[in-house]
């Protein structure tokens, strides 16, 4: 339970404090929401790929910090500014925009003009902290606005994102950014056809994602390439028509047999410059290939110039799958609780303390999505 320490409350949370090091389960302190902030109680919170290159310092986000950016909780207080969401409203936390710039307005806030400082500052834009540790230093925290790996969570009212209260809370914070990413890039950012064909290169939590909103788009031809057998099995069941060891079997020629000469759209989210290059080589005339993965800062890919151009090929950067999470989020839980998009058969559960076990399961590839639950 929390308490009320001299304007703080008490809380528990999993801190970053040394690059490459373990996560420290450690009690911590969170002050109250302030202007168009929203506290909330976290119930479990989605432990994504971009957690842990930050905490290997891929990123540059100061640390020690508190992580995590897919929660899901209960509002237990508001902010004088807040208008529309209410104490005991479920909400699903995603990432930060202001809201006011032309990307923001224009519907665009994955491509704020604000977003690099305002998700990976550790801190608001003051450079001011909402967390403190037990001895009353500073922790690094506004990670994408809501910094979710503790039991309690202060958000902005535009990057809590109200959900019905009959869908399982505690499965829905992967929607705020993973799944949201890959089923997004289909929809929105590529806007694969149906009938078409589409490819996802990696079959991890994003890919898979991908994989069924294709479906769900009405590709009729998808398919899934990984090296990890399992997670292929996983993506025919998930609505794959076909898949690729890329291990085993070169992927573009792959591609072309299936195809006929090349897939219309394609996704790279393994964050491999030679995984991007491959998907690249895969494209059909007029072909599009999103880029989602995300490896360190100044790395370099390659493409033929006179393959990209003569084919009237593209490739397009994608954040956060160009959704707007207010209106993307309730749709997704929608076609779950349709049976239609079943991103649950992702997710494994783990308490808090355990993080450290579930960031290794994610990166050896035993467990697509770790999901944490809080101490409640």
């Amino acid at each position: 339970m929390s308490t009320i320490t001299t304007g703080f409350r008490s809380i528990t949370a999993a801190v970053a404090r040394a690059k490459g090091e373990p996560f420290t389960v450690e009690p911590a302190r969170i002050r109250a929401p302030r202007g168009d902030e929203v506290l909330v109680r976290v119930v479990a919170a989605g432990l994504c790929h971009t957690d842990l290159i930050v905490r290997d310092q891929y990123y540059p986000v100061p640390l020690p910090a508190v992580l995590g950016h897919e929660g899901a909780g209960v509002v237990e207080e508001v902010g004088p500014a807040v208008k529309d969401l209410r104490v005991g409203d479920h909400v699903v936390l995603t990432y930060g925009a202001c809201g006011h710039c032309p990307s923001c307005i224009g519907g665009h806030g994955a491509y704020c003009r604000q977003f690099f400082g305002l998700n990976f500052g550790g801190g608001d834009l003051d450079g001011q902290n909402a967390l403190q540790d037990a001895n009353g230093q500073p922790l690094h925290d506004h990670f994408f606005l809501q910094s979710s790996f503790a039991s309690l969570a202060l958000a902005r009212e535009n990057n809590a994102v109200k959900v019905p209260k009959d869908a399982p809370l505690e499965l829905l914070g992967p929607l705020g950014c993973g799944v949201q990413t890959g089923a997004g890039a289909v929809i929105h950012s590529l806007k694969v056809a149906p009938g078409s064909s589409f490819a996802s290169f990696g079959a991890g939590a994003v890919g898979l994602s991908s994989v069924m909103a294709a479906r769900v788009a009405g590709a009729t031809t998808i398919i899934a390439v990984d090296v990890v057998p399992g997670r292929l099995d996983l993506a025919l069941e998930l609505g794959a028509t076909h898949v690729v060891n890329s291990r085993d079997t070169d992927p573009v020629d792959a591609i072309r047999q299936i195809t006929g000469g090349g897939v219309d759209y394609a996704l790279e989210s393994t964050g491999r410059p030679a995984v991007l290059e491959q998907g690249i080589e895969a494209l059909g005339s007029l072909g599009a290939i999103g880029v989602v993965g995300a490896p360190p800062l100044g790395t370099k890919a390659s493409f033929d110039v006179n393959s990209l151009l003569l084919g009237g090929r593209s490739i397009r950067g994608i954040v956060e799958g160009d959704s707007v999470p207010q209106r993307f989020i309730p749709q997704l839980v929608e076609l779950y609780q349709q049976g239609r998009f079943p991103f649950d058969r992702l997710v494994k559960f783990y308490p808090l303390e355990r993080i450290n076990e579930a960031a290794d399961d994610s990166t050896r590839g035993v467990t697509l999505k770790p999901v944490l639950r809080l101490p409640q």
